[in-house]
């Protein structure tokens, strides 16, 4: 669902769908939410005689999105048509400053210090985009690693808080990962993180 060139430390070239039209393919299915950034839904493109007939078909009805599917993808397709496509969150995320995710991880790791954790560093890491969007992309990003006795159980509490902080377990230690982070949802973060800390000592 890539309709725009999206460009970033990690990221390789993906074609978009205008592209694929016209380097000749016939028809092209994808996504309406990963990359493209809209609700859940499959798009298919190309030659007018091959969507009529994917328009004919039986299953066409029985897997035809709702109007408010339909409402939200028109939407965030108007954001692409009138230039605004940085304002999509996910194609925004991508595309973060390398300089900017360092200093947001650099002030998170002050803010869980201020907190009481006894240890923090800031590290450059490697992400993934996802499954089925640019599969081989490798994102650079900036975390916060915070050395832990139990950090798989942490990770498991993190998660299961009435608003969740998804971090990963590396060598022992608790890895957040900033590029999904705004400043503002910081303090919180921090907050979150000290409270859920496994307890020092023996």
């Amino acid at each position: 669902g890539n309709l725009a060139p999206i460009e970033g430390e990690g990221l390789p070239p993906e074609a978009t769908v205008r592209q694929s039209v016209e380097a000749g393919v016939d028809l092209v299915a994808f996504s309406g939410d990963k990359l493209l950034g809209g609700p859940q839904a499959g798009i298919i493109v190309g030659r007018a005689e091959l969507i009529s007939r994917v328009r004919a078909h039986p299953l066409n009805r029985a897997l035809r999105v709702d109007k408010l599917t339909v409402a939200a993808l028109e939407a965030t397709l108007g954001l692409y048509r009138d230039g605004r496509e940085g304002e999509i969150p996910a194609r925004a995320l991508l595309q973060v400053d390398e300089a900017l995710l360092e200093q947001r991880a650099e002030a998170l790791k002050a803010l869980l210090l201020a907190e009481g954790l006894e240890e923090a560093r800031t590290l450059a890491v490697e992400g993934q985009v996802g499954g089925g969007a640019m599969p081989l992309a490798r994102p650079v990003s900036w975390a916060v690693a915070v050395p832990a006795r139990a950090p798989e159980g942490w990770q498991d509490r993190l998660r299961a808080e009435a608003l969740p902080v998804v971090g990963r377990v590396v060598d022992g230690q608790l890895l957040l990962d900033v590029r999904c982070l705004e400043d503002a949802d910081l303090p919180a973060v921090a907050v979150t993180v000290r409270r859920t800390a496994p307890r020092s000592g023996p």
